[in-house]
C-alpha cells in the first residue's frame, strides 16, 4: 500500500452578492437624482427584482422643463440635415449595445429572447426612418402659395416648442422611441415621462442619449408615476404641446386635456389604431408637433 499525502481541498468559492441598481433620472444631459430622494422597486414579468428608480417629483419635472426650453433655441436652430444625422447616431449607439437592449426589453416585457431581440431591430429601424424623414418633411407640408401680387409667398413648418410626452406604458422601448423620435427631429424638444412599470429600457436609452451627439436638454427622461407628475407638466405654462400616448385612463386623459388649456397646448391624443407600434409610422407623428409660419417677400428684392 502506498502512502499518498492529503492534498489540502480548495475553499468554496464564496457566492456573489448581486449589484443592486438604483437609476437616476436623465435632465439636461445629467444623471441626477431626484430631489425628493424617493425610489421604487422594479421588478420584472414575474415579480422578481431588477433594480430601482427614481421617483421624480413636481420639482424634477420644473427642471426639466427648464432644461428643454435652454435647449430649445439651439435645437431648432440647427440644419434638419443635421438633426437627422443626430437622430441616426442614436440609432447607430443603440445598434451597438443590442444584447444589453434586448436583455433589458426580454426582462422587463417578459418576452422570449427572439422576440426582444426583434424588438430592438425595430426600435433601431424607427430611428432611422424619422432621420430619414427629417430633411424631407418641410418639402412634404410646406409650399410655396400663388398670391395676387409681385410677391413670394412661403409657408414653412416650425417646431412647436417644448413637448411633454407621457410615453406608452406597455412597450417599453419601440414604443419609446416612436414618441421620442418624432417629435425631436422636427426640432422640438421634449420631456418625457417613461413607464412606470418598465422604466429599465429607457434608463439605458439615456445612457445612449448621453454618449450619442444629443445635446443636453433635447431629451429629458423621467421615472416614476406619471399621475404624480403628469398634471403638474400640463398645467406648465412653459409647455408648449402633450402628447398623451401612454395615458389609458380616459378620465386622466381628460384632466390632463383641460389642464393644458391653459395655454393653449397642442394635445396628441391618439386613438388605439395610432397605438400600435408595430405598424408603419407614416408622417402623422412628425407633422403633431409642427407650427405653420407664412412668409411674404417681394419679388425682385
Amino acid at each position: 500500500m502506498v502512502w499518498r499525502p492529503t492534498l489540502p481541498t480548495k475553499p468554496p468559492r464564496p457566492s456573489r452578492l448581486d449589484v443592486r441598481k438604483t437609476s437616476k433620472l436623465y435632465i439636461g444631459g445629467g444623471f441626477p437624482r431626484s430631489e425628493s430622494g424617493r425610489s421604487y422597486a422594479v421588478s420584472d414579468s414575474r415579480g422578481r427584482f431588477l433594480a430601482n428608480a427614481s421617483r421624480a417629483s413636481r420639482k424634477d419635472a420644473r427642471d426639466a422643463v427648464v432644461a428643454a426650453r435652454k435647449a430649445f433655441a439651439g435645437w431648432s436652430a440647427k440644419t434638419a440635415y443635421n438633426r437627422g444625422q443626430v437622430v441616426y447616431r442614436i440609432a447607430e449607439v443603440l445598434e451597438g449595445r443590442h444584447p444589453q437592449f434586448a436583455a433589458e426589453v426580454e426582462r422587463a416585457e417578459g418576452l422570449s429572447s427572439k422576440a426582444a431581440s426583434a424588438l430592438v431591430d425595430a426600435s433601431v429601424d424607427r430611428l432611422v426612418w424619422y432621420a430619414g424623414w427629417a430633411d424631407k418633411v418641410a418639402q412634404v407640408v410646406g409650399s410655396t402659395n400663388p398670391v395676387a401680387g409681385p410677391y413670394f409667398d412661403f409657408s414653412i413648418p416650425e417646431p412647436t416648442g417644448v413637448v411633454a410626452i407621457v410615453a406608452p406604458q406597455e412597450s417599453s422601448l419601440l414604443g419609446l422611441v416612436s414618441v421620442v423620435a418624432p417629435a425631436v427631429v422636427t426640432g422640438n424638444t421634449c420631456v418625457v415621462m417613461t413607464s412606470y412599470e418598465r422604466p429599465l429600457p429607457a434608463i439605458a436609452l439615456a445612457e445612449v442619449l448621453a454618449t450619442s451627439d444629443v445635446p443636453g436638454g433635447v431629451v429629458n427622461l423621467l421615472t416614476g408615476d406619471p399621475t404624480e407628475v403628469a398634471p403638474w407638466i400640463a398645467s406648465h405654462m412653459d409647455v408648449n404641446a402633450i402628447d398623451l400616448s401612454g395615458v389609458s385612463d380616459q378620465q386622466l386623459a381628460t384632466d390632463l386635456q383641460v389642464a393644458a388649456a391653459d395655454n393653449l397646448k397642442r394635445i396628441m391624443r391618439p386613438d388605439a389604431r395610432e397605438l400600435d407600434w408595430n405598424a408603419d409610422p407614416g408622417t402623422g407623428r412628425l407633422t403633431a408637433f409642427l407650427e405653420t409660419k407664412t412668409v411674404w417677400h417681394p419679388i425682385g428684392i
